[in-house]
């Protein structure tokens, strides 16, 4: 019987902790960020969102086989999606709910290697605003002269809209990354930046409208020296910002 009244308060505290929480989050930003299919250093990634005071986010990954992060529950919950993923395979069911973020207007940010995923999906290539196709799809990760990768790059980094909410209070800057050329680009996206950089492909970063979401994509972002570069985090946490419509 004496149990009782500690139970009480040990449920009273945890109730006054749940809601202190709910109330320290009350009108920020929720984000979904959702990797697979790519290797990277989690920690020093995870930390630019938990460094973000504006935003609430959750991680989610895919499965090894396909985009199972998009037949979250809650997926449709969010003010943001953040992708980070580089899958090969989505069902019909899940591409039915990667559009149905179009239909809501939830924000999609897609960050560096995101633009390889679904190759044969076209409306991902429309939504996002282009493509990086493998040249050799039976062997990932083939370099040729027409497209590839290289990492640990000096990249020049020149902001072409100055005015964007995106690119406020940013100028010109280097970052150590990595680069891709021979990506395609679609002709309705606006370029945000780009760089002077002789291989890499330009734009590095566009916005689009898809529906009722805004739609970002920064081709920036491969490892450490990106991650903890401040001209990228601000990059990062103003896209965040811009598509949520804040």
């Amino acid at each position: 019987m004496k149990a009782f009244p500690f139970l009480s308060i040990v449920l009273a505290l945890a109730f006054c902790a749940c809601s202190a929480v709910a109330a320290g989050n009350e009108g920020k930003t929720k984000v979904l960020v959702i990797t697979g299919g790519h290797g990277f250093e989690k920690e020093p990634f995870f930390k630019m969102f938990s460094d973000n005071s504006e935003i609430v986010f959750t991680a989610a990954a895919h499965t090894a086989t396909n985009a199972t992060a998009y037949e979250r529950e809650d997926f449709l919950s969010y003010d943001v999606v953040v992708l980070y993923d580089m899958m090969r395979y989505i069902t019909e069911r899940q591409k039915a709910q990667f559009t149905a973020l179009t239909e809501k207007g939830v924000g999609i940010v897609v960050l560096h290697h995101a633009l390889v995923a679904y190759a044969d999906w076209p409306d991902y290539e429309r939504i996002i605003g282009g493509r990086y196709s493998e040249p050799n799809p039976a062997k990932p990760g083939t370099v040729t002269e027409a497209v590839g990768w290289k990492h640990d790059e000096i990249v020049p980094v020149v902001i072409v809209a100055k005015d964007h909410p995106i690119t406020a209070g940013l100028k010109d800057f280097t970052i150590h990354d990595e680069i891709y050329w021979g990506y395609r680009v679609q002709p309705d996206v606006t370029p945000l930046i780009t760089t002077t950089h002789p291989k890499s492909g330009k734009p590095l970063g566009w916005c689009r409208t898809e529906g009722k979401s805004r739609v970002i994509y920064l081709q920036l972002g491969h490892g450490p020296e990106a991650f903890n570069d401040a001209n990228y985090r601000k990059l990062l946490a103003q896209s965040i910002r811009w598509t949520a419509r804040k």
